[in-house]
């Protein structure tokens, strides 16, 4: 069988073709100072079990207090994804038992979830657009973490996660490709980190997928959206926490390799929680898929019905910041940015911050180049995000303004630049400190252009049969002039004493 393209909605086989469809369990650590349910601190670093308060660690007789803030972020979440707030939700108790969750029992919202049917539009690579129904967005809190690599014969077990407050964001099955499955979660990290309810690090397990897989036959798929039937999919299976774009993008290649190979050797596929091996380039399993009923849910006892009023709901969509659609079509509107350009900016709230703030009175096209194409390839040549720039949006400002007044040339500007990042000081001050102006004196410039003529008669008397020869005589100038000399006003005399 062939490997899938990323981007191709139909994997051939050796009996037709198969079509991936797949929907995805986004886990959002949400942020906030304190747990779910006690007083605990949240944060990342600290020693093992020493933001562990009796309530994480399951003493008896320890009651969960429910944290508003928590509450807040989860309806402020499912405002940014446009989706419907249950004005009455419920925490539930699922069932299980593992040596990390101390109570036997995780705290989550199964019937009635806090947040209930949206929709997110995602920017594909190609520029085009497509939308991924949610099916539901619930609060629950987060297990402990067992270590085993402390020792040959015992296992360690840190409860500071215990009890940190998640959001999971489910999606219908609407990701018909690896790249899909990736731009998806990359809008989801996006409006999440605008509405400061998730910082977004997946590095540090802030933000986590379990994609859940699947494979039909070719039509399948599209009988399936008009009716309705999940009998047109076939069984998924789910890949538990995978934590960066391109483990999501290579675990779902496999799985469908591993799907249709079984399928086209006559086998079944089993539902089943499957892991992804990075290393070996895999999914392994891990264990049967569990149905609501293995988990025993029912209401937890200690937690009344959360019920929102409407005031408040008001109130924290009154707070909404510009979410990433809006400020996309505000940039293309305002500053008059393609679509892709504005995409790219949105991409971090720091970067289109930094934009607009260098824009102020400047062309905003070349502006958004710098931004996006400098400032970004410094900051991840240094491995830091755009929110780490320290470099002020006035420098590339006065930067742009230079070029525009044809104080100096766009490739003087990059040697400019060079300066200004190494901490030179400002633009102005770089190009009077290292003497880089553009030569605009014509009589300077001509000059040159005469000299270079002269000593090139053979090549001169050339370019009347072979115009695009001149390009010869500008880089000579330009080398001449050191970079300084206009370029327009270098073509300008060169062609009127060429004679073209």
């Amino acid at each position: 069988m062939t490997d899938t393209a990323t981007n191709s909605k139909t994997i051939k086989g050796r009996t037709g073709d198969w079509e991936i469809v797949m929907g995805l369990e986004i886990h959002a650590q949400v942020a906030s100072k304190a747990k779910l349910f006690s007083g605990a601190a949240v944060g990342f670093g600290a020693g093992p079990n020493e933001q562990v308060s009796l309530v994480d660690a399951g003493f008896p007789g320890m009651l969960p207090t429910l944290n508003k803030h928590c509450v807040e972020q989860a309806v402020k979440t499912g405002l940014g994804l446009r989706a419907q707030i249950n004005k009455r939700s419920q925490f539930d108790r699922k069932n299980y038992f593992y040596p990390d969750l101390p109570t036997g029992y995780q705290i989550s919202q199964l019937y009635y979830p806090i947040v209930g049917e949206g929709v997110v539009e995602v920017e594909a690579e190609d520029g085009s657009f497509f939308n991924v129904g949610i099916e539901r967005l619930h609060l629950e809190q987060d297990a402990g973490k067992l270590i085993h690599d402390l020792s040959p014969t015992e296992s360690y077990v840190d409860l500071n996660r215990a009890g940190t407050a998640l959001m999971e964001i489910v999606s219908r099955p609407d990701l018909r490709t690896p790249d899909e499955a990736v731009a998806y979660v990359k809008k989801i990290r996006t409006i999440l980190i605008y509405l400061g309810t998730c910082d977004g690090d997946m590095e540090k397990g802030n933000l986590r997928a379990d994609v859940n897989v699947s494979v039909c036959r070719a039509g399948n798929y599209e009988k399936f959206k008009g009716t309705g039937d999940f009998g047109y999919l076939g069984t998924r299976c789910e890949i538990k926490n995978v934590n960066s774009f391109r483990f999501i993008s290579q675990a779902i290649q496999y799985e469908a390799r591993r799907q249709i190979e079984i399928l086209e050797d006559g086998g079944s596929i089993t539902q089943e929680t499957r892991l992804y091996d990075a290393t070996a380039g895999e999914t392994r399993s891990m264990r049967s898929k569990e149905e609501a009923q293995d988990y025993r849910y029912f209401p937890d006892p200690d937690l009344l019905p959360l019920d929102l009023e409407e005031a408040w709901i008001a109130e924290i969509k009154a707070s909404l910041p510009e979410l990433p659609d809006d400020k996309r079509k505000r940039l293309m509107a305002d500053y008059g940015l393609s679509q892709y350009d504005a995409i790219v900016l949105i991409s971090e709230q720091a970067k289109a911050d930094y934009f607009e703030a260098a824009a102020k009175g400047r062309d905003p096209k070349l502006v958004s180049n710098w931004v996006t194409n400098e400032v970004s390839a410094r900051l991840a040549a240094d491995n830091k995000d755009f929110s780490e720039n320290t470099l002020p949006a006035a420098h590339v400002a006065q930067l742009v303004e230079l070029i525009e007044t044809n104080v100096i040339s766009s490739k003087i500007a990059k040697e400019v630049f060079d300066h200004v990042w190494n901490g030179e000081g400002s633009p102005a001050e770089v190009v009077e400190k290292h003497g880089l102006k553009q030569v605009t004196d014509t009589g300077a410039i001509e000059k040159a252009v005469d000299e270079i003529i002269a000593a090139n008669p053979d090549k001169a008397a050339a370019v009347a049969d072979k115009p695009q020869a001149i390009g010869w005589f500008v880089g000579q100038v330009m080398k001449a002039t050191g970079g300084k000399a206009n370029p327009a006003a270098v073509n300008d005399i060169l062609k009127a004493k060429l004679g073209l």
